[in-house]
């Protein structure tokens, strides 16, 4: 038996390229994994919000609303409050029984929910009854206040929204009247 031919010039020629693309392809390949995982790095509030989102600092609101955010007391990023009555009594807190009166608005003034002449709502202050903006900027309010809320989308229905009222990504404006409270045991 003869020994196996040394393969010719143009079959060593195509091996070089096939190996050179297979190297190319998985260096191109490697480069965009590199490149997906630096773009989800970094500090995640440098992203703008989304389309009328999550910030009530550049949200534009209808003028029907009253809302001045320079005017407002900020809580965090995506809370804003302002006393427009200050009530009297013993101040809402975490775990106290709350019967508010309330309207709620989009940014472009359209009513989504009130509950004004009709039966007042019943919750606990901060236990996850009620959205987190509530459950945050609620507390503080006294029997009798009235108080202006400016939520994010983070602190209110978020990405998901509450279809068909309130689309994805809604800053929310409420006016919550506090009605009674019940004392802590």
């Amino acid at each position: 038996m003869c020994p196996p031919c040394p393969p010719s010039r143009t079959a060593v020629s195509q091996l070089i390229t096939k190996d050179q693309i297979l190297l190319r392809r998985r260096t191109l390949a490697a480069a965009c994994a590199v490149s997906a995982l630096l773009a989800g790095c970094g500090d995640s509030t440098v992203a703008p919000a989304p389309p009328g989102g999550t910030d009530p600092a550049t949200t534009t609101y209808a003028a029907s609303l009253g809302v001045n955010i320079s005017a407002m007391t900020k809580l965090s990023d995506a809370l804003y409050i302002q006393d427009l009555v200050t009530g009297t009594g013993s101040a809402a807190a975490k775990g106290h029984g709350l019967t508010v009166t309330y309207t709620g608005w989009l940014a472009n003034g359209t009513q989504f929910d009130s509950n004004v002449g009709k039966t007042p709502l019943t919750f606990t202050l901060g236990v996850g009854q009620v959205i987190q903006g509530w459950d945050q900027g609620i507390v503080g309010m006294k029997i009798g206040g009235t108080r202006r809320l400016v939520i994010g989308s983070a602190l209110a229905y978020g990405t998901q929204g509450r279809p068909p009222a309130i689309p994805s990504n809604s800053t929310l404006v409420f006016t919550v009247t506090l009605d009674s409270l019940q004392d802590l045991p």
